[in-house]
């Protein structure tokens, strides 16, 4: 059985990560096609659009219904990883998966704004027409944490937008790597409940 656990979790791994290449794909639009993208949304695309039309969490054009899909997941490949190791599973480690996959929700959104401002910063030094669609967009996305992080860290209303950059990147990382710390600590101590 152990064998057939590990099996399943290395599937659900694979289809994890089709998973995120199938949504950031879906952030150039028309302009990433061609056979491998095709084949990458005929198998992704049947169980993104199973969440999409029960959740309906659209907001902001973005299409937010892929985080439970993630989660889920991400919930049963950690399931059948201890299945194969142990064949048994233990009422701490649902909770400590439970933990894991909440985390596993807000460090995807961190780590999705995180490449959109590294994203912005590049087309900043580069001096990118700021009034294409493409750039529009991301100003779009980045604007409102930048604002809001400037705010929060320095107390500007307006500040230099290189300087936005560079410390919302240093906030979000650090939240990132702290999130990650704390939330593994918390998972650990919860993993040892002897029930």
């Amino acid at each position: 059985m152990r064998f057939i656990f590990g099996i399943l979790a290395l599937i659900t791994g694979i289809y994890s990560a089709l998973i995120f290449i199938r949504i950031i794909l879906s952030w150039f639009g028309d302009m990433a096609s061609g056979k491998p993208v095709d084949f990458i949304n005929a198998i992704t695309d049947p169980y993104l659009n199973w969440w999409r039309e029960r959740l309906h969490l659209n907001f902001a054009g973005f299409d937010f219904s892929v985080l439970p899909a993630i989660v889920v997941l991400s919930f049963a490949q950690n399931v059948f990883q201890i299945l194969s190791a142990t064949e048994k599973i233990t009422l701490g480690y649902m909770l400590a998966q439970i933990v894991l996959s909440i985390w596993t929700i807000f460090s995807f959104i961190i780590v999705f704004f995180i490449i959109v401002i590294i994203i912005r910063a590049i087309g900043y030094l580069n001096n990118s027409d700021v009034y294409s669609p493409f750039w529009s967009f991301i100003d779009s996305v980045t604007q409102p944490i930048l604002y809001r992080v400037n705010r929060i860290v320095t107390g500007d209303k307006v500040g230099s937008i290189l300087k936005e950059i560079i410390v919302s990147l240093i906030l979000l990382i650090v939240l990132l790597v702290g999130g990650n710390i704390l939330v593994t600590f918390l998972a650990k101590l919860i993993y040892k409940l002897p029930i």
